[in-house]
């Protein structure tokens, strides 16, 4: 399954020490728009996620051709959320990993799949990778 992440998901995991989940959940791999790749581990450096999302070998960054939908998508939206789109669209990503509501509103209305961190969470407590929802919140 192709999926692309925006920052807040590898941010929260990385919070409660479960970002390991989303290679486990996407076991080819997730791609990140370099928009995202700054927020985290750039500007973010020394914040929850930096150096585990650096050093991800599943963690693939790409850069995002179509400059016009960000631009248009950056009016609602931050620059990370908007890449993260524009690439889950450009690369007909199965899900576009996303927690903030006008984002998920806005993916939707292009017609991509969104999950968000409560989802995955859900997620990985089925398949029994985490024994208590409540420990992770």
């Amino acid at each position: 399954m192709k999926a692309v992440a925006n920052s807040s998901v590898f941010i929260a995991l990385s919070t409660i020490g479960q970002l390991e989940l989303l290679s486990h959940r996407f076991p080819e791999g997730i791609l990140i728009p370099q928009a995202v790749w700054r927020e985290v581990v750039e500007t973010g450096r020394g914040q929850p996620g930096a150096a585990e999302v650096a050093t991800a070998s599943w963690i693939t960054v790409c850069a995002v051709k179509d400059e016009r939908l960000v631009s248009l998508l950056c009016i609602e939206l931050d620059e990370g959320e908007a890449e993260a789109i524009a690439l889950g669209h450009e690369q007909q990503a199965e899900v576009v990993l996303l927690d903030e509501k006008d984002a998920r509103r806005v993916a939707r209305r292009l017609g991509l799949a969104v999950l968000g961190t409560v989802g995955l969470l859900i997620w990985a407590k089925r398949a029994g990778l985490v024994t208590s929802l409540r420990e992770q919140l």
